[in-house]
């Protein structure tokens, strides 16, 4: 009974490492992909390129005879400067809500998948550890998983929890993205 125990034991601690290490590395990615997307949006690239075409033209036009020819490109320029600037912040709103859209789901299933461990070990050890490698926080991490039993300390799923999430976060932010 005690080896079936341990054996179950240890393969939840490693199934929930695992899937705080999945959550985390979801959240990083996220973070980077979506919400340091540039804007490889075709219109934004043909009103810059037409802005530097009217602006050279503008520079080219430098006699007085031509002064009001090269206003018109400048005031071209400027307007299509302000319909860019519009788009960008328009392409700007829309990635920030699909950002939020996605964090905001991951925030609610990281909340449901801790819940259901947390119902589903509640009183039950995740881990069982030998007394010397936990010293000074046996009782800590022992808490609400039963009582420690001989040299062994129970870890409970709270505690296990907190510690996958802040080991998981700390593996992520070191591998390559």
């Amino acid at each position: 009974m005690e080896e079936t125990v341990k054996t179950r034991s240890s393969i939840a601690a490693l199934l929930i490492f695992l899937l705080t290490i999945v959550l985390q590395y979801i959240s990083i990615f996220l973070d980077c992909n979506l919400k340091k997307r540039k804007s490889g949006n075709s219109e934004q690239m043909q009103l810059r390129s037409e802005i530097k075409e009217l602006l050279k033209e503008a520079g080219t036009l430098s006699n007085p005879s031509t002064f009001a020819q090269a206003a018109k490109l400048r005031r071209m320029a400027a307007a299509k400067e302000k319909e860019l600037i519009k788009s960008q912040e328009m392409h700007s709103k829309e990635s920030k809500l699909s950002y939020d859209t996605y964090v905001r789901a991951l925030t609610i299933s990281k909340v449901v998948a801790y819940l259901v461990l947390i119902i589903w070990f509640w009183g039950d050890p995740v881990a069982v550890v030998s007394q010397p490698l936990l010293q000074p926080f046996g009782k800590v991490l022992s808490w609400k998983a039963g009582d420690p039993s001989n040299d062994h300390i129970k870890v409970g799923v709270i505690p296990w929890l907190i510690m996958s999430n802040r080991v998981g976060k700390f593996l992520c932010q070191k591998l390559p993205k």
